[in-house]
């Protein structure tokens, strides 16, 4: 079973379970080295300024910080976007439409025509929405979720599950959208809608996207990756043909690989928590797509105070330059278990503390 749980994950990288071919930066016209100061800045703000600003729940994560020291935050949902820092730090969403709320956890309808108050009604809509959900429910859609611009799907203060054996999210040639707050698991192909949108059974899928934001959502036991990237989606922060960091996560019982790559990634592990499930014959965290030991053995990739459980082992390659070097806000990864406490989907509740 793969499984992923999110937290701050406009900057520090999403563990994945399946590769990572993309650009991040250079084709969003971003400057990288800037992007991570700011982020370095704000992580690292003085403590005392952060509880003046915040007050004393300040988690020290300067996203969260953003909004879950307000028990009104549900008075103002919108305010989520103006959190992210990052790469994906442009990406707003649904912010300035309308709220919708899904009400009716069926999709039983046309996925061309879906009901009103369903969630694929609300994320089809070729406006922006800010889509929220009256109570708890597990949503098992019969397509996949194709998502529009300009939306947020914001789980805060409902338990909702999408897939359960349904099809899940699919980003494909869209921009500005936010998913908070959801459990994602056990996504399955859909039968295509069209020859060109075959599902693979991935929890998201981010295909020629731009200014995507996924925050504390957990993602688990899907068919294929639990989030798939690719084809030139950019303001993400996974790089193909350049710099991935992978920093300060808890990878727990993949499947066939924790990290995958192609097309000569530089790709450094910093300071992870890899444990493998002894009941499987899967421990290697490292997986090479489509090349010969010959030419993946020249490819970058370098593990740095990763801790290695139940015989998890990183198959190296390549030798570091000086540019492969952890970011300033990179932890050891006896940190992981405290900085990944709060992570995946908040048990939240209107006017209260998140």
């Amino acid at each position: 079973m793969a499984f992923l749980m999110l937290c701050f994950t406009s900057f520090l990288h999403l563990p994945i379970a399946s590769p990572l071919p993309i650009d991040a930066a250079t084709a969003s016209g971003q400057d990288p080295e800037q992007v991570v100061q700011d982020v370095v800045r704000s992580v690292n703000m003085p403590s005392l300024h952060r509880r003046r600003m915040v007050g004393e729940c300040g988690s020290g994560n300067p996203v969260d910080d953003c909004w879950r020291c307000d028990p009104s935050w549900a008075d103002n949902r919108q305010r989520l976007a103006d959190c992210v820092v990052g790469f994906g730090r442009a990406a707003i969403g649904g912010k300035n439409g309308k709220t919708y709320v899904v009400t009716d956890p069926s999709d039983d309808a046309d996925p061309a025509s879906p009901a009103p108050g369903t969630l694929r009604y609300g994320v089809i809509q070729q406006k922006p929405l800010w889509i929220t959900f009256a109570r708890d429910m597990t949503i098992r859609p019969k397509q996949d979720l194709l998502v529009a611009s300009y939306k947020t799907v914001d789980g805060r203060g409902a338990g909702v599950v999408v897939g359960d054996g349904g099809a899940c999210f699919v980003l494909r040639n869209v921009s500005n959208v936010i998913i908070h707050g959801l459990t994602i698991r056990g996504c399955k192909p859909a039968p295509a809608l069209s020859p060109s949108a075959e599902s693979e059974g991935d929890g998201i899928t981010v295909f020629r996207a731009t200014n995507v934001w996924v925050d504390h959502c957990t993602l688990e036991a899907c068919a294929d990756g639990l989030i798939d990237v690719t084809d030139g989606s950019t303001n993400v922060t996974l790089c193909r043909f350049g710099l991935f960091h992978v920093i300060n996560n808890d990878y727990i019982n993949w499947e066939i690989y924790a990290i995958g790559g192609s097309a000569s990634p530089t790709i450094m592990s910093h300071g992870n928590r890899f444990l493998a499930d002894k009941a499987k014959e899967f421990s290697s965290v490292t997986k090479r797509e489509a090349a010969p030991d010959t030419e993946w053995s020249k490819w970058t990739w370098i593990t740095e105070d990763d801790t290695m459980l139940n015989g998890a082992f990183f198959t190296s390659s390549g030798t570091p330059g000086p540019e492969v070097k952890a970011p300033g806000f990179a932890k050891p990864s006896s940190f992981v278990p405290a900085i990944t406490a709060s992570v995946g989907v908040l048990s939240c509740k209107e006017g209260s503390l998140c």
